[in-house]
Formats: structure tokens, C-alpha cells, sequence
């Protein structure tokens, strides 16, 4: 068996990692026959570069895929499954909430792209998708929580796909970050997943046999889910879609067929080994001299040790009313026995700052290397090391990719559920025949 696989959104590669090389390549049922990746605010295109140095024979496309899909269509292959982290810009926590804007923001249409491939190949349109994106996605925008993922599920809908979806945080599945991030499957109606899907109940397939349960076990906080319908016109779903405000309807965990949704909120159920910041770290002694911090960094004015301790500062704004600016301490250094806090795309750079890790190892504090990074993102070794790649935009590529062992565990659990269902359909065409031989 062989799926034949299109990433998006590629980044550095990190769904192709999870997907060819689990458990190791020889093994893998997947076979990335087309992958694109294009950053439109750089002028040279590093992630790309990294991504055609680790698989130099790869089918890979470094253009803007809205011009590829209006243009030239033909360039993207027939597949069995399309995956990405699509664009989250729009949705990320780095920008506030009331600001965000969501699938109408320049990045976040997007989705649109995905959308399209699905209808444009129409019959030949891929059996399974796999997307990640920021668990915001599940309520923004403000004014409509719950809105931007509704017209995900409705367009899908559309185009005769089931979904399932779960707010995943790697640390709670024993890797070593803590990373939140929201992975939908979509099925089409015309696999056995779907038939599956279908006959079953949706509280079971959300909390033990769907197959996101079955690679992270859950727990439901309550017994029965929340239901509700998805409106067929999009439009609609983007005009009215909880206009009246209030929280978002969508739970952490939850499935869509047909337009009903059901959603609940689940917490992890995981007593297995676990990987804390300590495993990742290189030697001391092998770290180079850049990434420790001096003393007069250190303790200087705005520092690091001010800028993550807590405060109190008197502000004015521009209509010159004053008020108080306060924030909390960080945890400061890194604990080295627990996992890491989530990577985000500043962490590189010598600059003091709020948000870097820093550690306390051998009595040197310091900085963590790009390796270190890799590793907590579960990628290879030095998979981002290439010559005109800085360490600063090694640390921005860990800061936008995705934890790469839960890609794999869910592909090991999808590839190993289509097996059974191919195996299970060839005996049953098996059966019938020999029963009409029979007759």
C-alpha cells in the first residue's frame, strides 16, 4: 500500500518528516510526490532552500500557490492525502485577539488554496487531509467566535469530507514542548473511514475509536457532547455564524458529517515515558562561546533578568492618560526537568528578551543552539543547518514548524486504519465471490 502525499505549506518539511520517515523510511506507506513552499515577505526563500537541500530529488515547488492553482494546475499530482500547517498568522497568539483577523486576513485566505485543490480536482480529489494550525483557530474571530473554523467545516462539508479535529499539547504526550496546536483529519465519503465514521457513535469515535484517540488517549470531561449544525452556504456562515457573540461553540475535541458537529472537551490520558528539556541539551563544554550569557547581560538595566522578572511600570499613551503596566515574573531560568515552553519564531538572537529560554546548566547560563531546538521539535539533528542560513533564522524555522512526533504517530494510526479497512473490503469481496461460485 502506498499514499501518495501533497504538503503545503511546507515549511522546513517538518509533515514530510513525520509521515516518510516513520518508523523509519523503508517502513513508511507514505510517498510525498509534491510539496510547496513560498514565503511572499522574503525576497530569498530560506525555508525552501532548507527544505530542497534535505530532499534535493523532491517534486518541490517554491511559488505562490494561489498563482499555481489559477495558472498552472496541472503541476499538482493526484494524491491520497494533502497535509499542511496552513498559514496561522491571522489566528496567533502573538497578535491580540480583537486585532486578529482571522480567514479575511491577508495570510489566512489561504485556506482558500486548500479549498480549492479539493474542488478543482474534483473525483480526484484527495481521500484524507491532515492540517494543523494554532488552537485560536477554534474561536476567533472575536466578534463571531467560532466563526473561522465553522467555514472550514462548511466548505468541507461542501466537498464531502467528515472531520475530526483535537487541540493536541505535545508535553502532555511525553514530548518535550509544550506546544498547543489544533489537528483536523478530514475524511471523504467515499472511504471506509467515512462508512466507519458514520456507524458509529460520535462521543466513542471522539474519545477512544477515532483515529486521533486511538494515537492520544483522552479523557471526557463530561458524558454527553455538544451538537449542532453547520449552515451548506458559507456565506451565511461567514455573515451570521454566532453574531450574537458569547464563547465559541467549538470544544477541544469534536467531530463534523453531514453539517452536525458534535464537541467536547477532552483532557489527556497518557502515563508513558516522557522527554524533558534536559534530554535535548548538547555537552556544555561543546556549546559555542555566542550563546552564553554574560554577566552585564545578564543583570544590566533591561536585561534579561529584568525582562523576565515581574513589574510594575507607570505609562502614558498618546491622549496623555496614565496608567499602570504590570506583567508577571517568568520562570526564570528554563527548567531543565520539565518540558519546554513553547518555541516561538523570536527565540533566536543574542538581544535580551522576555519570552528566549534560558537555561542554568553547569553554572552558565545561556541561551539554547538551533540543534536544541530542532530537538524539541522532534526534527534531525542540524535538519535546518545549511551555509547562508543564520542561527537566528534556524531558531524563526522551529518557531513556525510543528512538533513532528505527533505527525507521526498520526499517520502511523491512519495508515494502519486504511490498511485494515482495504484488508477487511478485500475479504468481503473475497467472501461474496466465493459464495456466488458457489451458488
Amino acid at each position: 500500500m502506498e499514499l501518495r502525499v501533497v504538503e503545503l505549506f511546507a515549511g522546513v518539511g517538518g509533515f514530510r518528516i513525520g509521515l516518510e520517515d516513520y518508523p523509519k523510511a523503508k517502513d513508511s506507506v507514505y510517498n510525498v510526490v509534491w510539496s510547496n513552499q513560498w514565503e511572499p515577505s522574503t525576497k530569498k526563500q530560506h525555508a525552501s532552500l532548507v527544505y530542497e537541500n534535505r530532499w534535493p530529488k523532491a517534486n518541490h515547488c517554491n511559488r505562490n500557490i494561489e498563482e499555481v492553482i489559477e495558472n498552472d494546475f496541472e503541476l499538482i499530482p493526484n494524491h491520497d492525502l494533502l497535509v499542511g500547517g496552513f498559514p496561522c498568522q491571522d489566528y496567533s497568539v502573538a497578535t491580540s485577539l480583537k486585532n486578529s483577523k482571522g480567514l479575511r486576513g491577508k495570510k489566512g485566505v489561504l485556506w482558500w488554496s486548500i479549498e480549492a485543490i479539493l474542488r478543482k480536482k474534483e473525483a480526484k480529489a484527495p481521500k484524507y487531509l491532515m492540517l494543523e494550525n494554532v488552537d485560536r483557530l477554534l474561536k476567533s474571530p472575536v466578534k463571531q467566535r467560532g466563526r473561522d473554523f465553522a467555514i472550514m467545516l462548511s466548505s468541507l462539508n461542501a466537498l464531502g469530507y467528515a472531520v475530526e479535529w483535537r487541540v493536541i499539547n505535545a508535553a502532555e504526550y511525553g514530548m518535550p514542548q509544550r506546544r498547543r496546536r489544533v489537528f483536523i483529519l478530514a475524511y471523504h465519503r467515499s472511504t471506509q473511514l467515512w462508512k466507519r465514521l458514520e456507524s458509529e457513535s460520535k462521543t466513542d469515535w471522539i474519545t477512544s475509536s477515532g483515529i486521533i484517540a486511538q494515537s492520544f488517549p483522552v479523557i471526557a470531561d463530561y458524558v454527553k457532547p455538544t451538537i449542532g449544525t453547520i449552515d451548506s452556504d458559507i456565506q451565511k456562515v461567514s455573515d451570521e455564524f454566532n453574531i450574537k457573540g458569547g464563547t465559541s461553540p467549538f470544544e477541544n475535541s469534536g467531530v463534523m458529517m453531514d453539517g452536525q458537529y458534535w464537541t467536547i472537551k477532552t483532557t489527556s490520558n497518557y502515563s508513558g515515558e516522557r522527554t524533558v528539556m534536559e534530554d535535548v541539551l548538547v555537552e556544555t563544554k561543546k556549546v559555542p562561546k555566542e550563546f552564553f550569557i554574560s554577566q552585564e547581560d545578564f543583570s544590566k538595566e533591561k536585561g534579561w533578568e529584568y525582562l523576565k522578572g515581574s513589574k510594575r511600570i507607570e505609562r502614558t499613551n498618546s491622549q496623555g492618560h496614565k496608567y499602570v503596566y504590570s506583567e508577571g515574573g517568568m520562570v526564570f531560568p528554563d527548567a531543565l526537568d520539565a518540558p519546554s515552553r513553547t518555541i516561538i519564531t523570536g527565540e533566536g538572537g543574542s538581544a535580551p528578551s522576555r519570552f528566549k529560554h534560558v537555561i542554568l546548566k553547569d553554572d552558565h547560563y545561556r541561551r539554547l543552539m538551533p540543534i536544541e531546538l530542532e530537538r524539541l521539535n522532534m526534527f534531525p539533528d542540524n535538519h535546518t543547518k545549511l551555509d547562508g542560513i543564520s542561527d537566528q533564522k534556524r531558531a524563526f524555522f522551529m518557531g513556525n514548524a510543528l512538533v513532528v512526533g505527533i505527525v507521526k504517530r498520526l499517520g502511523a494510526t491512519l495508515s494502519e486504519n486504511i490498511k485494515k479497512s482495504i484488508d477487511a473490503e478485500s475479504t468481503s469481496i473475497l467472501a461474496n465471490e466465493h459464495l456466488e461460485n458457489n451458488l
